[in-house]
């Protein structure tokens, strides 16, 4: 055996034996110090003799100089008290800020393309009623671009409704989850009523379906948002009685939520049902409710 072939192999023998002091060492010092971590740096030692166990030693001595010093929580608070950050209004961002459906009513035609690239980059469903919109326009390429992307949108809908009413139909553990889930996809999309009629109809009707499994099983897990979207979206293609269903569960389960009256009070408004209005505004008036300014409006108008 020659001289090189004898010194490669003390300096692998002394290299593993560091390498296992290394890891036992590691494992002695804490038991949850024994993670892969300290596999793969047992690994690269051995197999990178010299060099490996430098490596490592070398960054454990820049860490102890350079990053060792305690961090200065001085100004640091840690308290749970909210507190309110008074920030400066950007009064010339927001002066410039208008709705989509005024922008496309008085944008150029330049202008109005970069206004359509810049909606479709985020989450268009909340925006499809003002793509509707554009499809009017002027431009004719602005209308087009409009037009597809209103399409895709749309035929996206319909394929993910399509593939998760199945689920949220059928009794089973993820039946719950999957209701919940299908009737807060689908009420952003149908409250802009972008579909024709009929479609708009059937898809409302598929939402009752869906709640009514949903309800058929966990009615006290129900949020109140799902019985105020089911009245309105119904109260929207005039079923009135499914609408009053709801409206009925609503009052069971959530009797002191101001949506469940305000529901009544559009549902008995829109059906002609004078008797049953002025009760529903007795009852509120009663009540311990507080109503906003929205529903005072909406008690002005009607009355």
């Amino acid at each position: 055996m020659t001289r090189e072939v004898i010194l490669f192999f003390v300096i692998f023998f002394i290299n593993l034996i560091v390498s296992v002091a290394y890891l036992l060492w590691n494992g002695m010092r804490d038991e949850e110090k024994r993670n892969r971590n300290d596999i793969i740096t047992f690994v690269v030692m051995v197999l990178c003799p010299v060099v490996g166990p430098l490596f490592f030693l070398l960054a454990f001595c820049l860490l102890k100089l350079f990053m060792s010093d305690p961090v200065d929580l001085e100004d640091v608070i840690f308290s749970k008290e909210r507190v309110r950050t008074a920030v400066r209004a950007q009064e010339e961002q927001e002066r410039n800020i208008v709705s989509i459906e005024e922008a496309i009513a008085i944008t150029n035609h330049k202008d109005l393309r970069q206004l359509m690239m810049n909606v479709v980059r985020g989450d268009i469903r909340e925006y499809l009623a003002s793509l509707s919109l554009a499809l009017d326009s002027e431009d004719t390429e602005t209308a087009h671009y409009a037009a597809s992307v209103l399409q895709d949108a749309l035929n996206d809908f319909r394929v993910n409704v399509d593939k998760q009413k199945k689920t949220a139909l059928e009794e089973g553990e993820s039946q719950k989850a999957a209701a919940e889930m299908l009737l807060q996809y689908m009420n952003p999309v149908l409250e802009q009523k972008v579909f024709n009629p009929m479609e708009q109809r059937n898809y409302v009707l598929l939402m009752d379906e869906v709640a009514e499994a949903y309800f058929k099983n966990w009615p006290e897990q129900m949020p109140g948002s799902v019985f105020e979207m089911l009245s309105i979206r119904l109260l929207e293609i005039s079923e009135f009685e499914k609408c009053e269903k709801w409206c009925a569960r609503a009052k069971t389960y959530f009797p002191n939520a101001l949506s469940t009256y305000t529901c009544q009070l559009k549902l008995y408004f829109n059906a002609g049902n004078k008797e049953k209005f002025f009760e529903v505004v007795e009852a509120l008036k009663h009540s311990s409710v507080v109503v906003d300014s929205e529903t005072l409006e909406l008690l002005r108008v009607f009355r």
